[in-house]
């Protein structure tokens, strides 16, 4: 199933989206939220009628794919040529840090550059959304503990996260820098979630293009890992990774996001993000 949240800010609906057609779950359901997450209530969704879902016609906004997540985990340098393209050594272990959920917004909605910003980047990377709490995770059961995967880009100010003294969040939980979705595809539609393609495109230029096959740690893994040192709920999100073709590692010279761009990405089968970039005030 592909789950989805249409509506203005603060007011959006459960959906789902039924081949081509976007159905209001909001007569069976409240919300994509922790609640829906597990393995029964998903079946529950699978066992409806689609066709007898009201229809959502227009165009409306998308929201967050997910509402109410309570922690937004990322992964720092988890693909071999991104790790190459910074100079980086390829970690011993995920290196592991949070994304403030204030960042969090729709897939197309406008990234704004934060005041004093000269080096926001983008991230096309695949995002992990828990179904199932736990701690202590084998590798072995970890993927059942994942209700689906989505589209994320991880925003990034490289100044802030790599410059200003301390850890990487400054750079990382700025306003809209986490959009994630169009829709949750649930896990059962994602047989291998390492052999998934992933783009980014910036004014049509294409920078990202890779494949989770370039994890350094595999989603299980980093599943198993993350619950080592901390528990996971429903509706956390955990987004794993970069490919190479960041602004911070384009040559001769970094490239960086400017207001008025426009930026494409997208997660095999996971659905498309289109983002004009602005300047916050």
């Amino acid at each position: 199933m592909k789950l989805l949240r249409f509506g203005e800010p603060g007011q959006e609906k459960p959906g789902l989206l039924d081949g081509e057609t976007l159905r209001d779950l909001s007569g069976v359901i409240r919300d994509v939220n922790p609640q829906t997450l597990s393995d029964a209530a998903l079946e529950n969704l699978r066992q409806l009628d689609f066709s007898t879902l009201p229809e959502v016609t227009g165009n409306p906004r998308i929201g967050a794919c997910v509402a109410r997540v309570g922690k937004f985990i990322c992964i720092g340098l988890n693909y071999k040529d991104h790790a190459d393209e910074t100079g980086a050594a390829y970690p011993k272990e995920p290196i592991i840090f949070m994304k403030a959920t204030s960042a969090i917004q729709g897939p197309n909605d406008t990234i704004l550059i934060p005041r004093n910003s000269k080096k926001t980047d983008w991230e096309v990377e695949l995002g992990v959304v828990i179904g199932r709490a736990g701690k202590y995770i084998s590798v072995e059961n970890a993927l059942s503990h994942v209700a689906g995967y989505c589209t994320i880009n991880d925003v990034s100010e490289r100044e802030f996260q790599m410059e200003r003294g301390g850890t990487w969040d400054k750079g990382k939980g700025c306003d809209t820098f986490g959009p994630i979705g169009p829709y949750l595809v649930t896990r059962d539609e994602v047989p291998d979630p390492q052999n998934l393609s992933l783009w980014l495109e910036v004014d049509g230029h294409r920078y990202q293009n890779g494949t989770t096959a370039n994890m350094i740690f595999t989603v299980a893994e980093l599943v198993s890992c993350v619950s080592q040192f901390m528990s996971l709920q429903p509706g956390d999100i955990i987004s794993t990774g970069t490919p190479a073709g960041v602004g911070l590692g384009q040559k001769p010279e970094p490239v960086y996001l400017q207001a008025g761009q426009t930026i494409r990405l997208a997660v095999e089968g996971l659905g498309e993000q289109l983002q004009r970039v602005a300047q916050d005030a």
